[in-house]
């Protein structure tokens, strides 16, 4: 079975031995295996039970006729399968979903759904229900006739289900199904409150379903007012546009009551507006169509069409007529993509192409923002299009929103408009659209927007004041550093205004090597300057964090001050490098012969040695001590011991060596408390390095003089 290769055969054979059965076995079997391949839900198994039960036509549900789930499964021979988790019925594989669609016994499927489902909705049952008590939907096809009735037919209109329709229409006002229908078809909508002044009805019913040919039949009875809106405040030429039903909105269009541009009541959207918004370009040409007056054919009526209308013995469509939320047709198919209607719409010389929305979105902007480039093309044609207009929520003008996002080809189209200005910030962060991309990596934008030479490439953000090249380098994009430095009017220093890290002190602090190189080329860039939180230059952060590669290429610029100290700590860089013991960094430290081995921080007093010496990093130790200016026994402030009596406390066996192989290393040093380097060690159980300290201390015990003391006068 595997791939559904050679099941054809297998099928057929079944579908044999189920019609071989006769009876109701053969009927129950057939209906259960069209119901689950044409439905357009998957049935729960209550429900199918159910539906295979109803004789169509009847006025009797025929409860005692309902199949149990295993009879029905039996007369299926196999080929339907209950899936447990969904309690739904399925067909045992998908390959035979494609087989039961080609077969002849199926063609009239959702023509004989549609009969069933009416069937039921029609049966007396069914009608003496109140709207105030719907049914529980468990269990029966109520649910499912109520809400795919129409789906069915639209699919295949038979004469049956069209005479079970209008008998259904014909009292849909006050009926069960109508409130089911539409308090599904609003679910979670501001509008789901049915109420009963204004009906769903059947003329709404028959719209929302598109079924053009009782839709005909019902506006021919005129029972209905073809304006009325609904609980949603939705008319029926809305719902027959908004789902693209284009000749139901044709029906609706050739009556002379019909008010082509009545808004719905809760966004304030006419019918062209949803038919925009759903690409439905059919629909949309029927109401820009002949039948209505366009004001760019009428001369000097073009300023009142409503007058040109009844001269010509034309009505009026207002193709620009905009929302409560400020949304026009041509911002709605703008900004979903439709460009056929796009076109259309941009014909009409009454279409304004900057109309903004409720927060300044221009059709522009819409369009920007979702990445559709051919409207964006079309609509940058309009030499009457501003492409500066900035929304007013975050003030992101369409640059601005396509070069966040990413979009090259249409920040491309935008910078080939000579009058549009490429450094407008937006208002929440102060952010320009080179500011965006810098920090997120677009390198081909940035160089689209550094080839145009009206633009700032040092404009700093608003929140963090932060320059572009400030923002790619602290995120590590080489490239777009490198077509940064390459403009001439760029100043490589400006700080941050938070906390004034300047971009070489992001890309040292980081560890991006590449970024420190590129900046240390410009000879215009000063290593030293210190950040303004806690006073730390470049060399200071890439010492700490211990980036190798850094620290040399910042000490190969002859005008780095290597022993800088931050003002929180007074440590120099050295200190921070010897405290973390890298190694590395201290040998590239100490081969500057400017650099002071024994600076002490300023708020301990502890050298880069005793820092060292305690924290056990033996390699630094021995570096530190080969430079012979290294003073051994500087004491910290806090409790005036040496890096010996660190490194003792701690056990340091090969560190304490190191310092003891130093003839200028005093091991008796005593602290604030008294305590010296044997007395900690003998405290901390340390034997082996009471042992060196002893040796070290019987090496320069002098011997006993053998001569009598002098005598006494």
């Amino acid at each position: 079975m595997k791939n559904g290769l050679g099941l054809g055969g297998v099928y057929e054979a079944t579908l044999g031995r189920i019609k071989a059965q006769g009876g109701d076995k053969a009927r129950l079997g057939v209906a259960a295996l069209m119901w689950i391949s044409h439905s357009r839900r998957p049935l729960q198994v209550d429900e199918m039970c159910h539906a295979v039960a109803i004789r169509i036509g009847s006025n009797d549900l025929g409860s005692d006729d309902i199949p149990s789930i295993s009879t029905l499964l039996g007369c299926c021979q196999g080929l339907v399968t209950v899936d447990k988790s969904a309690s739904t019925v399925r067909l045992i594989h998908f390959t035979l979903q494609e087989y039961l669609c080609t077969l002849p016994d199926f063609d009239r499927a959702h023509s004989t759904i549609a009969e069933t489902c009416l069937t039921y909705l029609n049966s007396q049952h069914i009608k003496d229900l109140s709207t105030d008590s719907p049914p529980d939907p468990r269990g029966t096809p109520f649910e499912y006739s109520s809400l795919y009735w129409g789906t069915h037919m639209r699919m295949e209109l038979s004469d049956r289900a069209k005479t079970f329709a209008l008998q259904l229409l014909d009292q849909f006002d006050g009926h069960i199904s109508a409130k089911s229908l539409w308090k599904s078809i609003n679910a979670g909508s501001p509008s789901d409150y049915y109420r009963g002044d204004k009906p769903f009805s059947a003329l709404h019913c028959i719209s929302y379903f598109g079924i053009a040919e009782i839709a005909n039949t019902l506006i021919k009875m005129k029972r209905w007012d073809i304006n009325q809106r609904d609980s949603a405040g939705m008319t029926p030429l809305i719902w027959a546009a908004r789902y693209g039903h284009e000749e139901v909105v044709r029906l609706l269009l050739r009556e002379k009551q019909i008010q082509p541009d009545r808004q719905d009541t809760n966004d304030g959207r006419t019918a062209l507006s949803w038919a925009a918004e759903n690409g439905h370009e059919g629909v949309v040409k029927l109401f820009l169509g002949p039948q209505f007056v366009d004001p760019g054919s009428i001369g000097r009526w073009r300023k009142v069409p409503q007058v040109a209308g009844l001269l010509f013995g034309r009505r009026y469509v207002n193709p620009d007529s905009s929302s409560k939320s400020g949304r026009t047709p041509l911002s709605w198919a703008a900004g979903n993509g439709h460009e056929g209607i796009v076109k259309r719409l941009l014909r009409r010389k009454d279409v304004n192409p900057d109309n903004s929305s409720k927060y300044g979105e221009t059709p522009l902007s819409w369009a920007v923002g979702n990445g559709h480039e051919e409207i964006v093309k079309l609509l940058l044609e309009r030499e009457d299009v501003n492409p500066d207009i900035s929304n007013t929520k975050y003030g992101r003008t369409p640059l601005s929103l396509a070069a966040g996002r990413g979009y090259e080809g249409i920040v491309k189209l935008l910078l080939e408009r000579e009058d549009l200005n490429p450094d407008i910030p937006d208002t929440k962060n102060g952010r320009t659209p080179l500011s965006l991309v810098a920090e997120k990596g677009y390198e081909g934008i940035v160089k689209l927007l550094l080839e145009r030479e009206d633009l700032n490439p040092d404009i700093p953000d608003t929140k963090r004041g932060r320059t572009p090249l400030s923002l790619a380098a602290g995120k590590g994009h080489e490239g777009i550093v490198k077509l940064l430095l390459e403009r001439e009017d760029l100043n490589p220093d400006i700080p941050d205004t938070k906390y004034g890290l300047t971009p070489l002190s992001l890309a040292a602090g980081e560890g991006h090597e590449g970024i420190v190189k590129l900046l240390l080329e410009r000879e215009d860039v000063n290593p030293d300057i210190p950040d303004t939180e806690n006073g730390r230059t470049p060399l200071s952060w890439a010492a700490e964090d211990g980036y190798e590669g850094i620290v040399k290429l910042l000490l190969e610029r002859k005008d780095v001050n290597p022993d800088i100290l931050d003002p929180e700590g007074g440590r120099t860089p050295l200190s921070f490098a010897a405290g973390e013991g890298y190694e590395g960094i201290v040998k590239l430290l100490l081969e500057r012969e400017d650099v002071n081995p024994d600076i002490p921080d300023t708020k301990y007093g502890r050298t880069p040695l005793s820092l060292a010496a305690e924290r056990g990093h033996e390699g630094t130790v021995k570096l530190l001590l080969e430079r012979e200016d290294v003073n051994l026994d500087i004491q910290d402030k806090k409790y005036g011991r040496t890096p010996l009596s660190f490194a003792a406390g701690k056990g340091h066996e090969g560190i304490v060596k190191l310092l003891l192989g130093r003839e200028d290393v005093n091991p008796n040093n005593s602290g604030k408390s008294g305590e010296t380097s044997l007395t900690l060690v003998a405290e901390n159980g340390h034997d082996r390095v009471v042992e060196l300290l002893h040796a070290r201390n019987s090496r320069h015990i002098r011997p006993p003089d053998p001569r009598p003391p002098p005598r006494s006068l």
